[in-house]
């Protein structure tokens, strides 16, 4: 890397001069330089004067002033100092129309442009770090790393056709379910956010990392973002899920499930713990450059769960809506931002416990994540689904292709094993059917229960001859 003071010599004076030289010369490039070379950027005065005067004119005229529309406006110049600053600079850039290097200048401006930004925003954040204005400092790198971005102006249909072919091919990461993968047209792709909902306590984290194994058996790198449960928890978990092993087995059986994992796992896991409330998306942000800036790549995110994270962009009394909108939006945009899809997981209210099928009305605050997410499934498992290690995934939302449907799922959270099948295909009919002999162990449980109270309290006749009738029913 050259010196940092060669850096600063190969944009100096001599350099922005011949900028100057461009724009008057050059209409189409000062046109597309227009909107990121602010007057501000140039070292001095008489620079600075030059490129408003010359932008100015432009926006007003739509044309580039000449060297004699210039002249006339030093008219405006009141100080006889800068004046003398700008005919002597107007000298130089004249001398510089016929120089062979303008192409070179033309093609660094944008360099320039960044380069300089940055230095600006760094030097101001020298007062803010004293202050301790930490997320305005951020703000200002960040919109100086992205300074010229803005500068794609959209797609010529025509012109370039092929490249809508191209990219209609997005590089998904398949949730290892076929059912699944097949409506989502092979899994989310960067820049995508996809929701699993479900009520508390029927296992939308277990159905997080049962997602993230089934992409790192794949090869797939993963960061699985933790707000409840502590990384060393979470950690035998996804043991429990590459081993079939019980999480309280793990430390008996430690080698043979090391061994399972290092066969099984062929990407690789980072497993971050923030505190519930405690993180924000900018958190994530954060911790994902620092990713970068080690050598890793991810290629998955799992945030478990969303809802539980922290909104700043919002008044402290902003509605819960309007939070949790602003979160759902800021992942979609944190996708995006990397390339790197998003799972995560929400709530679904409590009436939803007993539902055979969750829908969209039984997600708390449901209409702002339901916009902004481009997949969003349900999990729903009911007593005598638990018992019977089986549920249903149903599709609330697929921006890839159709809705609608419901699956059948195994479940069995003791091991972390599940499974989601094709409502049609015999293994899910076998699925079905051990739903149903689980409704029928949950009647059996209940009437021994029942047995075990009128021992105890004495029933009569009455009540044991209703509780037979509901038995069979």
């Amino acid at each position: 890397m050259p010196p940092i003071n060669d850096a600063l010599t190969k944009y100096g004076s001599v350099f922005q001069t011949k900028i100057i030289t461009s724009l008057l010369e050059d209409q189409q490039f000062a046109v597309t330089i227009y909107d990121m070379l602010q007057p501000e950027l140039l070292d001095t005065e008489a620079k600075q004067w030059l490129v408003k005067a010359i932008k100015d004119y432009y926006y007003e005229y739509k044309l580039t002033p000449s060297l004699q529309t210039l002249k006339i406006r030093l008219n405006e110049v009141s100080s006889d100092l800068l004046r003398d600053s700008i005919v002597d600079e107007l000298r130089e850039v004249t001398k510089n129309i016929e120089s062979p290097d303008l192409d070179f200048v033309k093609n660094e401006t944008i360099t320039f442009c960044k380069n300089q930004t940055l230095k600006a925003a760094i030097v101001k954040s020298v007062d803010l770090l004293q202050e301790g204005q930490y997320d305005e400092i951020k703000r200002l790198v960040d919109n100086a790393m992205r300074a010229g971005t803005h500068r794609d102006v959209g797609l010529n249909y025509i012109e370039q056709f092929d490249s809508i072919l191209e990219d209609i091919n997005r590089d998904t990461t398949p949730t290892g379910w076929e059912p699944i993968d097949s409506i989502m047209d092979g899994g989310l792709a960067g820049g995508e956010l996809g929701v699993v909902v479900a009520p508390s306590g029927i296992g939308k984290s277990w159905f997080l990392q049962a997602l993230a194994v089934n992409a790192l058996k794949a090869g797939k790198n993963v960061i699985h973002y933790t707000l409840e449960l502590n990384e060393a928890y979470v950690g035998l978990r996804f043991a429990t899920i590459f081993s079939e092993v019980p999480v309280a087995n793990i430390k008996d059986d430690k080698e043979s499930v090391k061994e399972k994992i290092k066969k099984l796992c062929k990407g690789e896991l980072i497993i971050k713990y923030f505190p519930t409330r405690g993180a924000t998306v900018q958190t994530i942000h954060t911790h994902l450059k620092t990713i970068e800036l080690m050598g890793n790549s991810p290629d998955l995110i799992l945030v478990d769960y969303a809802d539980l994270l922290r909104d700043t962009s919002s008044a402290r009394d902003a509605a819960v809506r309007h939070q949790l909108g602003n979160i759902y939006e800021d992942l979609r945009g944190l996708s995006g931002e990397f390339q790197i899809p998003v799972w995560t997981a929400s709530q679904s209210n409590r009436s939803s416990l007993e539902d055979e099928v969750i829908g969209a009305e039984k997600i708390a605050e449901s209409y702002s994540k339901i916009m902004t997410a481009d997949f969003v499934m349900s999990l729903s498992r009911k007593i005598e689904d638990k018992i019977a290690n089986t549920g249903r995934v149903h599709v609330i939302k697929n921006r890839f292709g159709p809705d609608g449907m419901t699956y059948p799922l195994t479940m069995n959270t003791s091991i972390g094993k599940m499974d989601i099948y094709d409502s049609a295909s015999t293994n899910g009919q076998v699925e079905i059917k051990k739903q149903d002999n689980g409704n029928e162990y949950t009647r059996k449980l209940l009437a021994k229960k029942y047995e075990d109270l009128k021992t105890t309290t004495g029933e009569s006749k009455k009540d044991e001859t209703k509780w037979k009738n509901f038995e069979t029913n």
